[in-house]
Parts: C-alpha cells; sequence; structure tokens
C-alpha cells in the first residue's frame, strides 16, 4: 500500500500567479492610480507644464505687435483744432473717439480666436499650463499693443502739436484707449476658441476595462438568469 502523494509545489507559483485577490495590493508592475506617482507615467509633469506655459506666454504676447500695428492702421482719428489760445474736437458730435476703441476691441476678437486655434493645433495634448499660457500671454499682448499704438500714433503733446501746426489748422490727436476693459477681449476670446476646440476636437481618456471578481464573473451555460 502505497502512501498519497502530495501535490507538486511547483504547481502553487503558478496557480497564485494567476490567481489575485481584488481588495488586496496590486501585482508588482500594476500602473500606478492617481496620486501614487501616475502623472510622470502620463507625461504630464509640473515642470513641463511651466514650460508649456511660459513658451506659449511668449509667443503669444509677441503678437501683441501685430494687433498694435493693425490698431494703428485702421483706428479712426479724432480731429482738433486750434484757435490760438484753447484746442477743440473740430466735430464735436463726432463719434470717432468711440470708433477708436472699437475698432481695438474687434481686431483684438478676431487676433484671439486666430492665437486660440493656432495653439489648440500646435498644443493638441492638452494640460493646464497651455491655457494659462495663452491667457497671460494674450493679456500682455493687449498691453503691448495698445502702448505700441499710442507711441507709434500721432503725438502726444496737443498743446506742443497745436502750436507747431498753426492756429485754425486741423490735426489728429493722440490715439487713446479709453474703455480699458477692452484689454481683455484678447485673453476672453482666446480661451474661448481654444477651450470650444478642446472641447470639440481634443484627446479623449480611454475608458477603463471593467474589473470582475471571480465570483461576479459571466454565468456558465444553463446557470443564466431565468434559464430552464
Amino acid at each position: 500500500m502505497t502512501a498519497p502523494t502530495p501535490p507538486s509545489p511547483s504547481n502553487e507559483p503558478s496557480r497564485s500567479a494567476h490567481s489575485h485577490d481584488p481588495w488586496g495590493p496590486p501585482p508588482d508592475g500594476a500602473v500606478a492610480g492617481p496620486g501614487t506617482g501616475g502623472e510622470e507615467a502620463d507625461g504630464i509633469s509640473p515642470r513641463r507644464e511651466a514650460r508649456d506655459a511660459a513658451l506659449v506666454a511668449v509667443a503669444v504676447a509677441a503678437v501683441g505687435v501685430v494687433l498694435g500695428l493693425l490698431w494703428l492702421w485702421l483706428a479712426p482719428r479724432v480731429p482738433l483744432i486750434s484757435d490760438g489760445t484753447a484746442v477743440y474736437l473740430k466735430d464735436a458730435e463726432g463719434e470717432e473717439s468711440v470708433g477708436v476703441d472699437g475698432m481695438f476691441a474687434l481686431s483684438a476678437l478676431g487676433i484671439g480666436v486666430l492665437t486660440g486655434a493656432v495653439v489648440f493645433l500646435m498644443r493638441r495634448r492638452g494640460g493646464i499650463g497651455v491655457p494659462v499660457g495663452l491667457a497671460v500671454g494674450a493679456l500682455l499682448g493687449s498691453v503691448l499693443a495698445w502702448r505700441l499704438g499710442v507711441w507709434l500714433g500721432p503725438e502726444q503733446d496737443v498743446v506742443a502739436h497745436a502750436k507747431a501746426v498753426g492756429e485754425g489748422k486741423v490735426f489728429d490727436a493722440p490715439l487713446e484707449l479709453r474703455a480699458k476693459g477692452t484689454l481683455l477681449v484678447w485673453p476672453f476670446a482666446a480661451l474661448l476658441a481654444h477651450l470650444g476646440l478642446t472641447a470639440l476636437f481634443g484627446p479623449r481618456d480611454p475608458e477603463p476595462d471593467p474589473v470582475l471578481h471571480p465570483m461576479w464573473g459571466p454565468p456558465r451555460d444553463g446557470n443564466a438568469p431565468g434559464g430552464v
């Protein structure tokens, strides 16, 4: 009479390798979840976000030169006239001063949509750094455009300009931006364009595969609920 043969030890590791407690710690080589270092695995790091924000901000702010020249070219001129003692508006009921602000807003709106679309096409992978850099760069570009247009526009010293042209002569008023809120048109337009394109055509997170407990696996043949 022979003794029963004990189970081979070589079968135990292979069986345990295929079994895993769903409530226990993850096995070796499992991908870490959020908050456990998964950010580096996804290629998103604070250093990279800061670099992207800085690059986008500098590139967008440089476009402010284009906006400033466009505003200088398209903005209506406000005619002034001097009687030798004071300077007056040539047309007291004219709307040229309102048109100066309106032209800046319209130009900034177009530049904002354009820069938002270009930034989306160049940096499609997403991240918070890109929209932050876009907003900061657009605001800096608006300020740069405003100051550049004023600097390249008509003479700022109205009294000296009136004396230079002479009494009864018409000359252009300095280029001014009365409504400072128009400086925010470019950032808002750029962000709306970028976020809209991201929502429509941006990358999507893959749907996670469902994890089934062994007890909740698919029913065997003949054991389906309601089967006969």
